[in-house]
């Protein structure tokens, strides 16, 4: 176990230093997730950072969309002591003013850097814990918050300038930490079936006065074994949501989707309702590190110091079909109806995936799509 400069601080949860897990799972990570969204869909950005102390290594990614091409640059290296300097190579992420300011910079590599600071719209909102296992163990279980905030600053990508903007542009943030699925394949030993397929929803949206956060998580059946609605003011006033109800508009002959509408229901029985609109999308496992990502994994560890550059045709078939095992993320534009009829415009993130069969929505395989489908 390793002294870092965090260990001067009252702020223990376990007798180990503070790099050191409380849990000795291989899989204990602890990251960040960031999207910078243009709100007209002209590009779009997904990245962030992690370390993973079980497995040595710290790695981090810049996702572009930009028309029809979708480039990630991608860094891992040695895990270190000091995590009040978050670094991988030549990303590096500082904490401005916790919960409110972070400013991102990522030099030069393969054509691709960024300049960009993130400031918090809202208060940061603690998410429910998220859990699954297998038959087994625990495959996942983590502590989540998440924000909605502005960017200013640019990112660019071969000379390509992008600028970025609180006017022309809107993101959300996450942090997490706990067990997932991360680095190279364990072996399986018996075969395991218990991950039959999930659906997922997750809206963080941004309005004038207000933000909305919507996450669900379904199993083939349709049971929600993640669910939580609610609509937030900047004072920290929380509403609660129920009833919630989805149809997921999809574009024919695939299961990627290019809108959402949401009925909900607010405390004193009106009917609230949201309509989602894409912009742009962008597959996370295409460069990120993410599940279902066939070039590369979180965690995994790349021999030293490594940065690599990829790019994807969007427009190539082959690529395309392996957008359904992934998380797709989106440009969100949103109209937001209140019981009154009356309408407010916002914007944020609209992810969705459909992995495997989902009968409420009428998936009954891995591979089957339609038009459109409703949970």
């Amino acid at each position: 176990m390793i002294l870092s400069p965090l260990d001067e601080y009252p702020i223990h949860q376990a007798p180990v230093p503070v790099s050191a897990p409380a849990t000795s799972d291989r899989n204990f990570y602890d990251r960040s997730y960031f999207n910078v969204l243009e709100r007209d869909g002209r590009f779009m950005a997904l990245t962030g950072i992690g370390y993973y102390p079980r497995l040595g290594v710290k790695d981090a990614y810049l996702l572009i969309r930009r028309g029809d091409v979708q480039t990630a640059v991608r860094f891992s290296d040695a895990i270190d002591d000091d995590r009040l300097n978050q670094n991988v190579n030549g990303y590096r992420l500082d904490v401005v003013e916790p919960l409110r300011e972070l400013h991102l910079t990522v030099a030069e590599t393969d054509g691709v850097s960024a300049d960009l600071r993130w400031r918090g719209l809202f208060p940061a909102a603690l998410e429910h814990p998220h859990e699954m296992h297998s038959e087994r163990r625990v495959t996942l279980q983590a502590c989540r918050f998440a924000q909605l905030g502005t960017w200013e600053g640019w990112i660019d990508v071969d000379g390509d300038r992008l600028e970025v903007d609180g006017a022309n542009s809107v993101g959300s943030r996450d942090r997490s930490w706990g067990i997932r699925p991360i680095g190279e394949a364990e072996p399986s030993g018996r075969p395991d079936t218990a991950f039959r397929g999930m659906w997922w929803l997750y809206l963080p949206l941004a309005f004038d006065d207000y933000q909305i956060f919507l996450i669900i998580q379904e199993d083939p059946d349709g049971h929600r074994s993640l669910y939580d609605c609610s609509r937030r003011w900047p004072d920290g006033t929380v509403e609660q949501l129920d009833g919630v109800r989805v149809t997921i508009h999809y574009t024919p002959g695939t299961r990627i989707p290019h809108g959402a509408h949401v009925e909900m229901m607010t405390r004193s029985g009106g009917r609230l309702q949201l309509d989602v609109e894409s912009k742009l999308f962008a597959p996370i496992a295409f460069g990120s590190g993410y599940g279902g990502d066939s070039s590369w994994a979180h965690g995994t560890w790349m021999g030293g110091p490594s940065a690599e550059r990829v790019s994807y045709d969007m427009t190539d078939p082959e690529v395309l079909a392996r957008a359904p095992f992934s998380l797709i993320d989106h440009v969100g534009r949103a109209v937001c109806t209140e019981p009154d009829g009356s309408t407010t415009v916002g914007a944020g993130l609209f992810e969705h995936a459909v992995i495997g069969p989902h009968r409420p929505s009428g998936f009954s395989d891995w591979t089957d799509v339609l038009a459109e489908a409703t949970s």
